[in-house]
């Protein structure tokens, strides 16, 4: 996992692959309250296949003739994998919007409506418990050393679950998955950086730009041709899965043919005389680039790049005793109230029974360090990447910047186990919101995760 260095469990892992198939990893959310049956909005109780859930919300808004904005959900679930969650069209009254939501059942690609009801309040960002997943691991290590496949995997089970008993008790480290970064082209937290740094050229450049050899080759000529200067030949050469750079390289087109025809003015010759290449782009231009993504995937940027620090410190943190409470360690209840005044062996206590977890910085303008030697390790790495928290503030487009904030560096897992069957291992488990699954298969395969 990116910027992940340190794991909580020594046991071997059982190594192997997931997401041979998308229906290899099954993800279902826990809902924080469900819709009553009567009320304004619609809500759609979806299972999804290779998919994202704002890919799913646009072409459903898209049908309905709608703003995105009227679409809602609890949580950004995984793309490369079967999901379900539920989703909120907000301000649909009317028996015959009912009836067009009911229309769109098997319409929208990949996607099933298992049920359609009503509901007295919009589902917002966050209102979920967690999240139970099922995943198959396969091509796991040292089968040559059984006589049959399933006795193979029949051992790993075990070392999985020996695994997962631990993790019930000790808990996980709180890194961020490759989801929050993006794969198989690693580029969101880069553009976050580039946003922090205040280089609205370079943040779009690294979003639409930079060629990805692990990418399709139509995509790599695409962003070739981006940047080379010739935005209009890459649009051209953008095919239908590059949707956001669509709607970003068209308001770059729009500023570059603005600016074309006031310079064939200056210079009193025609627009086609003008070579386009040579037109430098201002930052307004970079800025409704950005501006045209849906507004979930503009903060994603920012938050992806604190992600990626958050991941650095966790490492460390977790080195120093995740289980362990350390003078100076700002802590969070389950409600994420920072909880003070208790003696060092209370705050053992608390963190051992999971009323309480430590916490690290998504850094941000307004964020406090820990003290003692956590707050001076925190201070460290900011440091080390030649930053500090008011970088955070991103003059330039300050909607996108951030305070910051404290976010447990563990979380729980509960009900979890695993079972061999004929093609690998079955690993099932529940974790908190806003947790990542392959924190978990990380600790049981003890290899990169994706």
């Amino acid at each position: 996992m990116l910027n992940a260095n340190t794991y909580v469990t020594e046991d071997k892992g059982i190594g192997g692959t997931i997401r041979n198939r998308w229906e290899d990893f099954y993800v279902e959310e826990i809902p924080e309250m469900l819709p009553d049956g009567e009320g304004p909005n619609i809500w759609i109780w979806i299972e999804k296949l290779g998919r994202s859930t704002l890919d799913v919300l646009l072409d459903i808004s898209r049908d309905l003739h709608i703003s995105r904005k009227r679409t809602g959900f609890a949580g950004m679930k995984d793309k490369n994998a079967i999901t379900r969650q539920w989703i909120c069209i907000s301000n649909m009254e009317s028996e015959e919007q009912f009836k067009e939501v009911e229309a769109l059942a098997g319409a929208i690609k990949n996607t099933e409506f298992l049920e359609i009801t009503r509901g007295r309040k919009k589902l917002r960002m966050g209102q979920l418990k967690g999240n139970k997943f099922r995943i198959l691991i396969k091509d796991i290590d040292g089968m040559e050393n059984f006589d049959t496949p399933l006795e193979a995997y029949e051992d790993a089970a075990k070392r999985a679950e020996k695994i997962l008993k631990k993790l019930e008790k000790t808990g996980v480290p709180n890194y961020f998955g490759w989801q929050r970064f993006g794969k198989p082209r690693t580029t969101t937290h880069l553009v976050g950086e580039a946003l922090v740094r205040n280089d609205l050229g370079e943040a779009v450049g690294r979003y639409i730009g930079h060629p990805s050899p692990e990418e399709g080759e139509d995509s790599q000529k695409a962003r070739q041709a981006y940047d080379d200067g010739d935005l209009e030949k890459s649009l051209e050469l953008m095919h239908g899965g590059m949707r956001y750079e669509k709607m970003m390289i068209r308001e770059l087109i729009k500023e570059q043919n603005k600016a074309a025809r006031r310079l064939a003015e200056e210079r009193g010759c025609s627009v086609e005389d003008i070579d386009k290449s040579e037109i430098e782009l201002s930052d307004k231009a970079y800025k409704r680039a950005i501006y045209a993504l849906p507004k979930p995937l503009q903060r994603m940027f920012v938050h992806a790049y604190q992600s990626y620090l958050f991941n650095a410190v966790v490492s460390e943190r977790v080195a120093m005793g995740m289980d362990k409470y350390i003078e100076g360690d700002i802590l969070i209840d389950k409600e994420e109230h920072i909880v003070r005044d208790r003696t060092p062996e209370e705050f053992q206590e608390m963190v051992s029974s999971f009323a309480v977890n430590q916490t690290a910085p998504l850094f941000g303008t307004k964020v406090p360090f820990a003290g003692g030697k956590v707050g001076e390790m925190e201070e460290e790495i900011l440091a080390g990447y030649d930053l500090t928290r008011e970088d955070f503030e991103c003059p330039k487009m300050p909607k996108l910047g951030s305070h910051g904030l404290r976010r447990a560096i563990r979380f729980q897992v509960w009900d979890a186990g695993a079972e061999a069957c004929e093609d690998g291992v079955w690993c099932e488990f529940s974790i908190d919101k806003g947790s990542y699954a392959t924190s978990v298969l990380r600790e049981v395969m003890k290899v990169d995760v994706v």
